[in-house]
């Protein structure tokens, strides 16, 4: 695809796994991204391969707790890069794992803040912007737990996640007559820090995906920045509040 060119790609979580992925590969189709999170060094290590293959990129650091400082990312991404045409807003955090009855308070309401309430103040300043600006395209990064498949020991990360699609399907609605198209993608165990298990080593977790999931294998972080790049591309021009879930069959 050569359909990123010009364009300017804000992704949010890219200093590492799918977030990076994301931002390479909208690097490689000709887009100026700029790679948002909080972590500074990792941001720049996102930013460093993006320009060592040729690419422009763009390291702002961000939490997406923070609405002031997303607006500010908002504005610092158009006043870098001329404007804002696609968001990605796959910043997300997991923690709390247990029965539901033992989860913390703390735990619980640190899940929801970032994945819920980030992903919400995030399409809050990215939507401002767009809509006064000819319309845009916002992916958020769900996961097949949630509205699609349960397991045992996560609530809160599957609570936050379903309600992301849900979320999304209803931001979709709310803003396409404003010319902005909102999609989610929903990644199973991809090839990223967040699907090892404590203990687990990466030659493990191959062994595990071999029974896990109909595929027999992981999807690949690069597979699942493939589905957002689709989403994002005018392909999928009459997609509009869809859930594209990636996850080798664990949920089929």
């Amino acid at each position: 695809m050569t359909h990123f060119s010009g364009k300017t790609v804000l992704v949010t979580g890219a200093g590492s796994g799918l977030g990076r992925a994301i931002a390479l590969a909208f690097a490689a189709e000709g887009a100026s991204v700029v790679a948002a999170g909080r972590t500074a060094d990792s941001l720049d290590g996102t930013v460093r391969l993006i320009e060592a293959a040729g690419g422009t990129a763009a390291a702002v650091t961000a939490d997406v707790t923070d609405s002031d400082r997303l607006r500010d990312l908002v504005s610092e991404s158009v006043a870098r890069f001329g404007g804002l045409d696609i968001a990605v807003n796959n910043a997300g955090t997991l923690r709390g794992a247990g029965p539901v009855g033992e989860v913390s308070e703390e735990d619980w309401d640190a899940v929801l803040r970032t994945n819920v309430t980030g992903v919400w103040l995030a399409m809050k300043h990215e939507i401002a912007h767009m809509k006064e600006n000819g319309g845009g395209v916002v992916v958020n990064i769900s996961s097949n737990l949630g509205a699609h498949l349960r397991i045992p020991n996560l609530a809160p990360y599957i609570t936050s996640k379903a309600a992301v699609s849900a979320l999304t399907r209803a931001a979709a609605l709310d803003h396409i007559h404003q010319g902005i198209r909102i999609n989610a993608v929903s990644p199973g165990a991809s090839a990223a820090p967040m699907s090892l298990r404590p203990g687990e080593t990466e030659a493990d977790r191959v062994e595990r995906m071999k029974s896990e999931n109909p595929l027999g294998r992981l999807a690949e972080a690069e597979e699942v920045a493939a589905a957002v790049l689709y989403l994002s591309s005018p392909l999928a021009g009459a997609v509009v509040g869809t859930d594209l879930v990636v996850d080798s069959g664990s949920s089929a």
